[in-house]
């Protein structure tokens, strides 16, 4: 593991692909962190190097092809808490009290979905699986952890999942994709390892997920159908003011 050099952090995994610059992705969303909490520290995975961040770490055990490398994270990171962040990602004020809470427990993964109005999304399309399988809804986009046995453990499973992935998905019910997702990885993991061990009830960690059927949409890209504004680091939507992290999905839209 990479030696330990702050308290706590924020880590983004960003891996470009020949579609997606994800380090593009991860320079917007690190100008978002450093405008609301100029004193945060920030690290970066990836092969790119940049000022921004306070820390540019490259995989410790090399590129193992694309979502599977998740699990490095743990390894990668100098903070003793961390925060980890899925780059296309974009934060609406000051999320330092999540903190507090968070350092009660070793692991904490967000569950449940708002969307841009701040509600919890009741919209099941995207998670028919998750449902057929009773797995627990959770999103790997905010992902907390503190250096314990029990990260250790979660991380070591979640390698371990996607390296046996062919074996695993024969047991899912309605799985249809060729390769795992990390969301589903994390849930199986931690149905596995009790749930209690990793989720908070209430809003927090929580964010607004801009899938186009969660947000009302007719279509997938809703910065087609709905209006934004984005002025002194604040983004608004049809309106409405965000708070939290803004997971904008679009990876072409940059604020």
């Amino acid at each position: 593991m990479q030696e330990i050099k702050a308290e706590r952090g924020y880590l983004i995994l960003a891996q470009n692909t020949k579609e997606v610059d994800y380090v593009a992705c991860a320079r917007t969303l690190a100008k978002s962190i450093r405008w609301f909490m100029p004193s945060a520290k920030i690290c970066l995975v990836s092969d790119s190097v940049d000022p921004i961040f306070d820390h540019c770490v490259k995989l410790p055990y090399g590129d193992q092809g694309g979502l599977c490398n998740d699990w490095q994270i743990l390894h990668a990171s100098p903070f003793r808490q961390t925060i980890k962040l899925e780059a296309d990602m974009i934060v609406n004020g000051s999320i330092d009290h999540w903190w507090t809470m968070l350092e009660h427990k070793d692991v904490v993964v967000a569950h449940g979905t708002q969307n841009f109005y701040g509600n919890l999304s009741p919209v099941r399309s995207y998670r028919k699986h998750f449902d057929l399988n009773n797995l627990p809804d959770v999103y790997n986009a905010v992902t907390y952890w503190r250096r314990s046995q029990l990260a250790t453990g979660f991380f070591n499973l979640v390698r371990e999942l996607f390296n046996g992935w062919n074996e695993v998905s024969l047991s899912l019910k309605g799985w249809n994709q060729k390769i795992p997702d990390t969301d589903t990885v994390y849930a199986l993991a931690i149905e596995l390892l009790g749930r209690e061990n990793f989720l908070i009830p209430g809003s927090y960690p929580q964010f607004s997920h801009m899938k186009g059927k969660i947000n009302y949409c007719h279509g997938e890209d809703w910065t087609k159908e709905l209006v934004w504004e984005y002025h002194s680091g604040t983004l608004r939507i049809n309106t409405v003011a965000q708070s939290g992290f803004v997971h904008y999905h679009i990876k072409a839209w940059q604020p």
